[in-house]
């Protein structure tokens, strides 16, 4: 007699994917809240939580809920790969005819998903969150955000919204489209603007953090902003050529009125104008190869076709993606 493989159970409705680091306060109250809304819609659905190598008690707490709820699985990735490959090995696992994606800090509302599930209904591929206001923020973080995605829209020629971050709903078609795209430096943002589809925006304010401190300092702020217009403009190579130019422009201009000076037998120090031409020349030398170094090294990362995370450990039956992906 021949050994079967246990079927798989049932492909969910809905999928929700969590990204989860260091997050072991707030997953129990997620967790209610998602349960709560989704049985709201249907009974078919299920909670893809994804550990990015937290080093508290996260992955005990998806274990725990694992258990006492079927419709949670976890995957948890050999150690901490940054937020978006996190959030990439959950959607490679979600099985969901739609999915959402949220943050496991309840600044996003999951009350907001069968809204969501309405517009998809009503014929969007991807519906995506933007926030009117953003609540326990520091002044200069909705600043540099405001600024950092509408300068993003003006130098690229992809439509990503402003005012927009990974909480969205994606049509199972829309999602497949995006995963199909393994680059390494991964801007999802953009990646979903990037691959098209009917796209609609909903509206809400986003509210303080629940618990603990986020994670993104500014350090991974500035560090995710350059993904984001590396990944999708060459503006930034564009600008070191112009900016080459004005300076050639500058000096050739200043060298005529050296050239004049002599000619004329005029003999003026020139230590000071000297050693600040000299200083602005090499700053942008260094930062116009600065930038090259950033696309080259994008390069580098792309050739070497590693593969985008390891995991671990999958938890629960039904968190095992529909086909390998590299």
């Amino acid at each position: 007699m021949s050994l079967q493989p246990a079927p798989r159970p049932p492909r969910p409705f809905v999928s929700v994917v969590v990204p989860c680091y260091n997050e072991e306060e707030s997953l129990p109250v997620l967790h209610r809240r998602l349960t709560k809304v989704l049985s709201s819609v249907t009974d078919q659905y299920e909670i893809v939580l994804s550990n990015d190598g937290s080093r508290d008690g996260t992955l005990e707490t998806i274990r725990k809920l694992a258990v006492a709820d079927p419709h949670v699985c976890g995957v948890d990735l050999s150690r901490n790969f940054g937020h978006q490959v996190c959030l990439t090995a959950g959607l490679d696992h979600a099985r969901g005819e739609v999915i959402v994606m949220m943050d496991a800090d309840l600044q996003d509302p999951p009350e907001l998903i069968p809204r969501m599930i309405e517009r998809w209904r009503a014929g969007a591929d991807i519906v995506y969150a933007v926030r009117r206001k953003r609540e326990g923020e520091s002044f200069f973080k909705k600043a540099t955000a405001a600024v950092f995605y509408r300068i993003l829209r003006a130098s690229t020629k992809v439509a990503i919204p402003v005012d927009t971050g990974d909480f969205r709903l994606i049509d199972r078609c829309a999602l497949d489209a995006v995963l199909a795209v393994r680059e390494s430096n991964r801007f999802l943002r953009g990646l979903f603007s990037w691959v098209g589809f009917r796209q609609e925006p909903i509206y809400y304010n986003r509210k303080a953090r629940y618990a603990g401190e986020t994670k993104y300092p500014l350090r991974k702020m500035i560090r995710f902003a350059m993904d984001g217009v590396t990944s999708f403009s060459t503006a930034p190579l564009r600008v070191a050529v112009w900016l080459g130019l004005m300076t050639a422009g500058f000096a050739f201009l200043y060298g005529l009125r050296v050239i004049y000076q002599g000619m004329a037998g005029l003999t003026v120090p020139g230590w000071a104008s000297t050693t600040v031409s000299v200083l602005f020349l090499g700053g942008i030398q260094l930062v116009t190869i600065g930038l090259l170094g950033e696309y080259v090294g994008r390069i580098f990362d792309e050739v070497k076709r590693r593969p985008l995370y390891l995991v671990r450990e999958v938890i629960g039956d039904g968190a095992k993606p529909e086909t390998e992906r590299p």
